[in-house]
């Protein structure tokens, strides 16, 4: 039987700041595994090192880098960027691996890491299962030598790389001059790159969540807040609004009316696009059991299949490799298009977006409503500390609200991979159905997790 990983998630390590695993020793035991792993070959080795703009990426990145060193290899600091953008920059550095410090949505009182290995790609489990064994080893006699220690230094241009990357995305002789955009950069590692990418293509911005302070970071704004933005484009008169999170690997849309654009329309959109005009791979698009079954149904109807995976955006890329797909995402926002970058890219996600808008000169709302989804409702119950699934109520409660739902419906019930929640989710024809079931089955998980505790 394979074990179980005991630090990464489904994205990276992630908890709260100066706890365990976010401390300081943590990290830097991380970048000595890390580094001894990916030294590879007699070259000299080279990690990237970005975070987001919660003040615990001051503690967290000193002490990877001091880890790395230790390792043997040199260390690339880039400072605040999107997740997005250390993919990219650890591909085109050439380096041997990448990290970016951030909690993503999660409130600055969190951290994570993320790590990417040199084509850009999320690690798999059973590379974090090797990271994590060397952690627990005994590296005293692993370690560089006092001659072979890695160097740090600052790459200064790493921004203007990511911004150029960026604007490269948007088709070839169109501009944003007609339309004003609401840019929502959740406080967070995108606030000086997003706003500058959509302003060079000549778009009309209204900045706002451009203020961190290391404690603001998706603080009332941002994609987990998408009435804030909705409110913007409002005030504002603007014709899409773009909210991103954290680190900007997710987006969430408003359009001129100031209605909330989910990830599963902006898939659409982006599928049955790239599908007209033949730059769409495969035989659809990559999606999770998170998506809603009206994506599915829209996507039968124009002869795409959507694929479904785990949550989780790493899933969901390894699946488009495998199946040799270029457009995959998630409900929240995770949006990746592989010919543009190796894992979520809100940024890049919205230009594609808005290379629809100006092409048929239609407004927002009229473009981006592909399909009308099916009543969905998700609720979460936070647990102290057992999950409450396996309890006997609980597992009586899940048969018999499948029962309710029959074929025409669907229930997922899972545990977050980043926090101590069971999530719970159904969709269905009948709205008020689909609202009794997730009630009904939350208030039995609570009495469980109660108990348990």
């Amino acid at each position: 039987m394979t074990p179980p990983r005991r630090l990464f998630g489904t994205d990276g390590i992630r908890g709260t700041a100066n706890l365990e695993p976010m401390t300081a020793e943590t990290a830097l035991r991380l970048g000595q595994a890390a580094g001894l792993l990916f030294t590879r070959g007699p070259h000299r080795h080279r990690v990237v090192i970005g975070k987001d703009t919660r003040l615990s990426g001051y503690m967290l990145e000193p002490a990877l880098t001091a880890g790395f060193i230790g390792a043997g290899m040199d260390v690339t600091l880039v400072g605040p960027l999107p997740t997005p953008a250390i993919a990219m920059l650890t591909r085109s550095l050439r380096a041997d691996l990448g990290v970016m410090l951030s909690a993503s949505h999660n409130p600055f009182e969190d951290n994570g890491i993320k790590l990417f290995d040199p084509d850009g790609c999320k690690l798999s489990d059973a590379t974090e299962r090797e990271i994590e064994a060397l952690m627990a080893a005994d590296l005293s006699g692993r370690l560089a030598a006092s001659r072979a220690l890695g160097r740090a230094a600052r790459l200064e241009d790493a921004a203007g790389r990511y911004i150029e990357a960026a604007k490269a995305t948007f088709p070839r002789g169109l501009r944003l001059g007609d339309l004003k955009i609401v840019v929502d950069c959740a406080h967070g590692a995108a606030y000086r790159v997003a706003p500058t990418v959509l302003w060079e293509l000549g778009a009309t911005v209204i900045p706002v969540g451009v203020s961190p302070d290391g404690f603001n970071i998706n603080q009332g704004c941002g994609s987990t807040v998408p009435a804030y933005l909705c409110a913007q484009v409002a005030e504002h008169g603007a014709d899409l609004g773009i909210a991103l999170d954290g680190d900007a690997d997710r987006v969430l849309l408003a359009d001129e009316q100031g209605e909330l654009i989910d990830g599963d329309q902006i898939l659409a959109l982006i599928a049955r696009s790239w599908a007209a005009s033949g730059r769409l791979r495969g035989d659809g698009i990559v999606a999770t059991v998170m998506s809603n079954l009206g994506l599915e149904r829209f996507l039968a109807g124009i002869d795409l299949r959507l694929h479904r995976t785990q949550v989780g955006d790493r899933y969901v890329a390894e699946r488009m490799r495998a199946e040799g797909m270029n457009i995959g995402g998630e409900q929240s926002g995770h949006m990746i298009l592989s010919d543009y970058a190796t894992t979520g890219d809100g940024l890049v996600a919205a230009l594609q977006v808005l290379a629809v808008l100006v092409e048929q000169g239609r407004p927002a709302s009229e473009v981006c409503r592909a399909f009308a989804p099916l009543p969905q409702v998700l609720r979460n119950v936070r647990f102290a500390e057992a999950s409450p699934l396996q309890a006997r109520s609980v597992q009586a409660a899940i048969a018999a609200a499948e029962a309710r739902l029959g074929s025409s419906g669907r229930l997922l019930i899972r545990e977050s991979g980043t926090e101590p929640l069971v999530r719970v989710m159904a969709e269905a024809e009948d709205e008020a159905l689909v609202v009794d079931v997730v009630d009904s089955l939350c208030a039995v998980i609570a009495d469980a997790a109660r108990i348990a505790a």
